[in-house]
């Protein structure tokens, strides 16, 4: 329109050709002549309005982060799109949904998608008091010795493990489904090492508290003259009494966790990425060959490793500790804001999310009771051996192959 009116042609030619106007074209002039290119600019005037308002997609988000249990709905445990949009319309929430639409709410509402975990609750009636310990060693280091992080990984079984990998679009790679374990199974002791990040291992058929013990015996001669704090599980081998006697003889302090407190220990981390890694969508074939991957794979992370305590100080810096330190995930919900949320580190003043009092969102689940004091009739300790008495061991469940006469995981029948 402008181009036409530049070359000189009559404002009655431009509205029989371009099907508008007079008074428009004469306004499109002016406002070029008056503004320039930007009188060009499309006018936005923000599309056709909501039909749903924003308290109607706030019930939306709400009902859809509720299970179908609570509307009584036992055909199915989650909701689809294409169900909760269902539902919204037999609800009489909305006249009329589509898909698309629903997603773009529940998006806008941040509301996603995601996979149910389960959550084990310590019963440790020192929970704070050992939690405190741990997160005293990662925070501030003693300057007489290290801090040194132990676990057991395993067991280690040839089978094709699941993984993901980077493939042409549909098709997946395909491993065997049916597999024998007549090489038994390996365990892999490991230790981390807070002050430079790096990871020792060793590979045994067993993991008794004699193989722990020389796991031990390795770190005190790598680290001769320092003092050895080391953060561990409440594994019965670690208990033992000769592995409690060589360390109190030998400056080692055995700092154990809290029940069922596994993720307090960093090298839990490390051992997640070993088995995502370098085990996750691989099918071995013998242990000397997924030996020689684990081994590759702990090479290269040390050759990468950094000082934790170096990650700990600058998390502090810039105020946030849950990135480099330990997640912490509540066994339960106290908000009514989401689903899944991240505990902080306790610290004193902080609340105890295992006492919390909060109920959960619309009370439809009580919070979990407080810790009972012990007393002769707890579960826990009815189980319990007697002092000095040896716990029944109980026998590993075995299959046996007619083809071959083993057991799996035993030697030959004649052997035995």
């Amino acid at each position: 329109m402008v181009l036409m009116s530049a070359q000189g042609r009559p404002v009655r030619n431009i509205t029989s050709l371009l099907q508008v106007s007079e008074d428009y074209v004469r306004d499109v002039i002016h406002a070029f002549s008056g503004r320039g290119f930007d009188a060009l600019d499309p006018k936005w005037s923000g599309g056709r309005p909501r039909t749903i308002d924003d308290q109607t997609r706030e019930r939306v988000c709400l009902i859809a982060r509720a299970s179908p249990a609570d509307w009584k709905i036992a055909a199915f445990s989650t909701w689809s799109l294409a169900k909760l949009a269902e539902h919204l319309v037999q609800r009489r929430v909305v006249p009329a949904i589509s898909r698309e639409t629903l997603r773009r709410i529940l998006h806008e509402g941040r509301v996603s998608w995601q996979t149910t975990t389960t959550w084990k609750s310590s019963n440790d009636l020192h929970l704070i008091a050992k939690m405190h310990r741990v997160l005293e060693l990662y925070d501030a280091p003693p300057a007489d010795g290290r801090v040194v992080c132990v676990d057991e990984f395993g067991p280690l079984s040839l089978q094709p493990r699941k993984g993901k990998a980077w493939r042409r679009a549909r098709s997946p790679r395909r491993l065997r489904a049916a597999y024998n374990r007549y090489d038994g199974v390996m365990h892999m002791l490991a230790a981390l090492d807070l002050t430079t990040g790096k990871i020792y291992y060793r590979i045994r058929k067993r993991k008794r508290w004699r193989e722990f013990l020389d796991l031990l015996k390795t770190l005190r001669s790598r680290w001769p003259g320092k003092k050895l704090y080391v953060v561990l599980d409440n594994f019965s081998p670690h208990k033992h009494p000769n592995v409690r006697a060589w360390a109190a003889a030998n400056e080692i302090e055995l700092v154990f966790l809290p029940t069922y407190g596994s993720w307090l220990n960093w090298i839990e981390s490390e051992l997640a990425a070993l088995r995502y890694f370098a085990l996750n969508g691989t099918d071995h074939r013998s242990h000397d060959e997924q030996n020689a991957v684990i081994n590759a794979y702990i090479r290269w992370h040390n050759a990468r490793a950094a000082p934790k305590t170096e990650l700990l100080r600058l998390a502090h810096q810039s105020g946030d500790m849950l990135e480099a330190s330990v997640h912490v995930r509540p066994c339960w919900l106290s908000s009514t804001e989401a689903r899944v949320e991240e505990a902080h580190c306790l610290r004193p003043g902080l609340t105890d999310p295992n006492l919390d009092s909060v109920p959960r969102e619309g009370g439809l689940r009580s919070p979990p009771p407080a810790p009972r004091e012990p007393t002769a009739t707890s579960p826990w300790l009815r189980r319990s051996p007697p002092v000095g008495s040896r716990r029944p061991r109980r026998r590993p469940r075995r299959f046996y192959n007619p083809a071959t006469g083993r057991r799996a995981g035993l030697p030959a029948r004649r052997d035995r």
